[in-house]
C-alpha cells in the first residue's frame, strides 16, 4: 500500500501561558512511500516523528494537509476504518489473557460481512503467531513470556487484521541491547515476508539504519533529509544530519577555508577546491582518519581503546567541538603511545563542511 502524504501539518496550543502562539508539531511534511517498503522516522525526542505516526493512523487529525493511502484520501476517515496494524512501546497486552487470547482480541470486535468464526479466528491467530514464531507459547500469559517474547505478540496482534499499513512506535526502546538486536532483525524479516508497508518510529539511529529502506530524519517538526541509509550517512544535507548519524559520532572542529585550503586551527589539512573563504564547521567520520607520521592534521594523543579488528585512537583537538576526537582505524597499525601528539590524514570523502551560520552543507572538490 502506497502511503502519501501532502503538506501534512499539525499545529498544538502552546501550554506557555506568556506565549499565546502555537506549537508546530509537524510542519509542511511532503512524502509518497513506496508501497511494500520499510520507512524509519528518524530523529531526537520532540522532534514530530509521533505525532506523524499519529496522524497516519488516524488518532490525531492534521491541522493542514492531507493522508493518501494508495488512491484514497484518508485524512478524515476514522482510525478503525483504515486498514492500520499499530504497535506501541509499551506492547499494551492484557495480562489476564494468555497469547492467543491478546492476538485474536482484535477479530472478536470485527462486525458484519468480516465477522469470522471461532475456527476462522484461530486459524488467523496461528498463522500470525508463526510469523513471529510464537506458535508453541500460545497457551501462556504475557507475565511468562521474555520481553522480546512480549514484544512478538503485539507485533502478532497487530498483523493478525492483515493490515494495509503496519506502524511501529519506538518498537524496541523497552529491550535490552541484545534483545533489540534480535528482535529488530525479526521485525525486518517478518516485514519482507509479508510486503506490509511499514513505518518505524525511533531515536535510535543504529536501528534505522540496519533495517530501513528509506529513512526520513526530522528537527522540530521539520524534514530535514530523505534517503537511503547508506546514502544519507554519505551525503549528510545540514550538520544536524551529518552528527545525529553515525557511532561513534562525527567530529567536528572549527575550521577556516583561505585560498582554497581547510586549516584547523594551525594545521592545513585538505584542499578544497570549489570553496569559497570562510569560517566553518569542519565534521570528519571516525573511520575518515589515517593514521601517518608526516599527517597534516596533529592531534594530543590521549589513550587507545582496542575493539578488536579496530582500535579506536582518542584524542583531543582545541579547535574541536567535543572534548575527544575518536578515530576508528584497523588494528593492524601501530600507535606510539610513548608520543604525545598523534598525526593523521583524511580520507576527502569522509571529510563534510558546514557554513558556520546555518549549518548548510558546502560542497567542494578534491584534485
Amino acid at each position: 500500500m502506497k502511503i502519501v502524504l501532502e503538506h501534512l501539518t499539525k499545529k498544538f496550543p502552546s501550554r506557555n501561558k506568556k506565549s499565546r502562539g502555537e506549537v508546530i508539531a509537524v510542519n509542511d511534511f511532503s512524502f509518497e512511500i513506496p508501497d511494500g517498503r520499510l520507512i524509519g522516522l528518524l530523529g531526537p525526542s520532540g522532534c514530530g516523528k509521533s505525532t506523524t505516526l499519529n496522524l497516519i493512523c488516524g488518532l490525531q487529525k492534521p491541522t493542514g494537509g492531507k493522508i493518501f493511502f494508495g488512491e484514497d484520501d484518508v485524512t478524515d476517515l476514522p482510525p478503525e476504518h483504515r486498514g492500520v496494524g499499530l504497535v506501541f512501546q509499551n506492547y499494551a497486552l492484557y495480562p489476564h489473557l494468555t497469547v492467543k487470547q491478546n492476538i485474536t482480541f482484535p477479530l472478536e470486535n470485527l462486525r458484519g460481512a468480516e465477522k469470522l468464526t471461532k475456527a476462522e479466528m484461530e486459524r488467523r491467530a496461528y498463522d500470525a503467531a508463526r510469523l513471529v514464531q510464537l506458535e508453541e507459547l500460545m497457551d501462556r500469559r504475557p507475565g511468562e513470556l521474555s520481553g522480546g517474547q512480549q514484544q512478538r505478540v503485539a507485533i502478532a496482534r497487530a498483523l493478525v487484521k492483515t493490515p494495509r499499513v503496519l506502524l511501529l512506535d519506538e518498537p524496541l526502546s523497552n529491550l535490552d541491547a541484545r534483545l533489540r538486536l534480535q528482535t529488530r532483525e525479526e521485525i525486518r524479516r517478518i516485514q519482507k515476508q509479508t510486503q506490509i508497508t511499514t513505518i518505524f518510529v525511533t531515536h535510535d539511529q543504529d536501528e534505522a539504519m540496519s533495517i530501513s529502506d528509506l529513512i526520513v530524519v526530522m528537527k522540530e517538526g521539520v524534514v530535514q533529509q530523505i534517503g537511503m541509509p547508506q546514502e544519507v550517512y554519505d551525503n549528510p544535507v545540514n550538520l544536524f544530519v551529518a552528527k545525529f548519524l553515525g557511532t561513534p559520532p562525527i567530529n567536528v572542529f572549527r575550521g577556516t577555508v583561505r585560498d582554497g585550503m581547510l586549516y584547523i586551527g594551525k594545521d592545513a589539512v585538505l584542499a578544497v577546491k570549489g570553496a569559497a573563504d570562510q569560517e566553518v564547521f569542519a565534521g570528519i567520520r571516525p573511520e575518515g582518519f589515517l593514521l601517518q607520521e608526516d599527517g597534516p592534521l596533529h592531534c594530543a594523543l590521549n589513550r587507545i581503546e582496542v575493539m578488536g579488528r579496530d582500535i579506536s585512537v582518542v584524542s583531543s583537538h582545541e579547535c574541536c567541538e567535543a572534548p575527544a576526537v575518536r578515530s576508528i582505524i584497523n588494528a593492524e597499525n601501530i600507535v606510539d603511545t610513548s608520543s604525545k601528539t598523534v598525526r593523521f590524514a583524511v580520507r576527502p570523502h569522509k571529510l563534510f563542511l558546514f557554513r558556520k551560520e546555518t549549518g548548510e552543507r558546502i560542497p567542494f572538490t578534491v584534485e
